[in-house]
């Protein structure tokens, strides 16, 4: 699977891996999402670090997460992200969420 999950306190971070796309994005939400709503934390971190290749369907990963943070009174932060998939979330217009970790390098 594409996601290992680190429970610590009120925080869970997601490490990703792999490609995310049509076919692994939908495991990846679900595990995810379960653990958010059985943890309820106060935040979640998705790391990028390893992940190989990212399409339309990691946008909506990321998008959909940052709703359900939000619905459970959390935040986002997406991390360890990669120079070209930064830039990937700047096009889509999500950074402006606030989400993207500061230190990216541009592409």
């Amino acid at each position: 699977m594409g996601v290992e999950l680190l429970t610590e306190g009120l925080e869970i971070t997601a490490l990703l891996s792999g490609d995310i796309d049509h076919h692994t994005a939908k495991d990846i939400r679900e595990t995810i999402d379960a653990r958010a709503e059985e943890c309820k934390p106060q935040l979640l971190k998705l790391d990028f670090r390893q992940v190989d290749f990212m399409d339309s369907s990691g946008i909506g990963l990321i998008m959909g997460r940052y709703k359900l943070m939000q619905t459970l009174g959390g935040a986002l932060r997406v991390v360890n992200v990669p120079g070209y998939i930064a830039r990937v979330i700047r096009l889509s217009g999500l950074d402006k969420l606030g989400v993207l970790e500061k230190d990216v390098k541009r592409a």
